[in-house]
């Protein structure tokens, strides 16, 4: 079972490795985690035939496609899958799809102008993941990219929960001058202008690195998180389903 306290996940992980609801804009406030999908939750408590499907839609780059050591690809073991599979415990009654639309290597600007492709497939939830490619993209055009798949998705009442990067290790997460710590903070300002959903997978994997883990031991490649790191992300996600 994915835990669902930050604190609880890191002992485990450090014994293995020594293993509101939202829409509004200019908010400034981020959703509180305990109520921004508190209408998607009453639905996965629908029972038939009163339920309906909801679908979860992932939009970023190779971490959220299921990349571990390239070109290998772990479905199943990456965090949209490991979401579903502590849903269907949690939620017994209901029909959830998990579509995946992230395309490894991709920044946030070419994400953007395939965001119709997301909005086409009816989501429920968009969770847009992309920080970790954009340091090669200028701060400007990628916080424009980010806000615009925002602003489409809230047109569409749409939930939307942003974020932040998995780690580099070609970067000392500890480093608050960090290239990665820089994205992860524009992402939380977006959060809090938009009044969306933030998972901070970065502060996760900051939490797991201060408390004396190794990095190495949550990824399976420079710049992609193993089965690990993937449930380390899923733990953050799932507060916003309890």
């Amino acid at each position: 079972m994915i835990m669902t306290i930050r604190g609880a996940i890191l002992c485990g992980l450090l014994a293995a490795a020594l293993g509101v609801p939202g829409g509004g804009q200019d908010t400034m406030i981020k959703a509180d985690p305990s109520h921004y999908l508190d209408d998607i939750k009453a639905e996965l408590k629908k029972e038939w035939p009163a339920n309906r499907t909801v679908n979860l839609v992932f939009h970023g780059h190779s971490v959220p496609a299921g990349y571990f050591k390239t070109p290998e690809v772990r479905t199943l073991e990456a965090y949209p899958h490991l979401l579903l599979t502590e849903l269907r415990r949690t939620y017994p009654l209901s029909v959830i799809n998990v579509i995946v639309t992230a395309i490894g290597g991709e920044n946030a600007v070419q994400g953007e102008a395939r965001f119709g492709e997301v909005l086409a497939h009816k989501p429920d939830v968009v969770f847009i993941d992309y920080a970790l490619n954009d340091r090669g993209t200028p701060p400007d055009q990628a916080g424009a990219a980010w806000e615009s798949m925002i602003r489409q998705a809230l047109a569409k009442n749409v939930k939307v929960i942003l974020l932040t990067p998995t780690p580099d290790q070609t970067e000392n997460i500890l480093d608050p001058d960090a290239p990665l710590a820089a994205r992860t903070r524009r992402i939380e300002e977006l959060a809090a202008r938009f009044g969306v959903g933030l998972v901070d997978s970065y502060g996760a994997f900051k939490d797991f690195a201060t408390a004396g883990g190794r990095p190495a031991d949550l990824m399976s490649q420079v710049n992609h998180p193993n089965e690990k790191g993937h449930r380390l992300v899923a733990a953050e996600i799932i507060h916003f389903f309890n």
